[in-house]
């Protein structure tokens, strides 16, 4: 797992969601179903006093209450959503947690809260038209995280097959790869980690211009239907 400060990119992060939500919150999101902005701030807040509860409580079956009914409360709702959150994840990331997948430490809600944030920020800045970068070290420690938490959590809950090929994805940005799924990779991928890290979460099609291939195209494709995330 690299080493990032995850609590001040979740600040940032969070920041620049919580942005959004000062605009139309009727306004849909792309690749998330029929979710609103709003509904996809009422997934936020819940799922940050979830990840709060899996520190404090050490538990994984957290219902975290609805996002309020009126619009305008619901900026304020997240922002608090967030000081809760960041308040238990300030402490030493070697402590132990509730956590779907290993480790089960404080620093596992670190990482994933602020890669969660990460993606549904530019989700919310793309359902109104002003997506901003990323940081391609965060970016590609993203990339690093679906295949090394969320691939095999989707196995796992059956939500996807085991890979029977393998795939490789190259950052041309940060120089680093990744493998996914047995034996030697049958295709890579090249691009920016922020391209890769949109096309594993489902984003960007792998046919996207920004992304380029080599090898055996079908049968890395094949790989990438996972679904690899949820």
């Amino acid at each position: 797992m690299t080493s990032l400060p995850y609590l001040q990119l979740l600040r940032q992060e969070s920041a620049a969601f919580s942005a959004c939500l000062g605009h139309d919150l009727g306004a849909p999101v792309l690749h998330c179903g029929e979710w609103t902005l709003r509904d996809l701030a009422e997934h936020m807040g819940r799922g940050n006093r979830w990840a709060a509860a899996a520190i404090t409580d050490k538990r994984g079956d957290y219902e975290a209450p609805p996002a309020p009914q009126a619009g305008a409360e619901v900026q304020g709702w997240f922002n608090a959503s967030v000081d809760e959150l960041l308040a238990v994840l300030d402490t030493d990331p070697a402590l132990e947690a509730w956590a779907f997948a290993p480790p089960h430490t404080v620093g596992f809600w670190q990482r994933r809260r602020a890669q969660e944030t990460l993606i549904h920020r530019w989700d919310a800045q793309n359902a109104l038209g002003r997506a901003l970068p990323f940081d391609p070290e965060f970016a590609a420690d993203g990339v690093a995280e679906v295949f090394d938490t969320m691939a095999p959590r989707q196995v796992t809950l059956g939500r996807a097959e085991s890979p029977r090929r393998a795939l490789r994805l190259r950052a041309t940005d940060t120089g680093q790869c990744w493998t996914y799924g047995p034996g030697e990779p049958v295709a890579e991928i090249s691009g920016k980690a922020e391209r890769l890290l949109l096309m594993v979460w489902g984003r960007v099609s792998a046919d996207d211009a920004s992304i380029s291939w080599s090898g055996d195209r079908a049968a890395g494709a094949a790989v990438l239907t996972g679904p690899l995330t949820p």
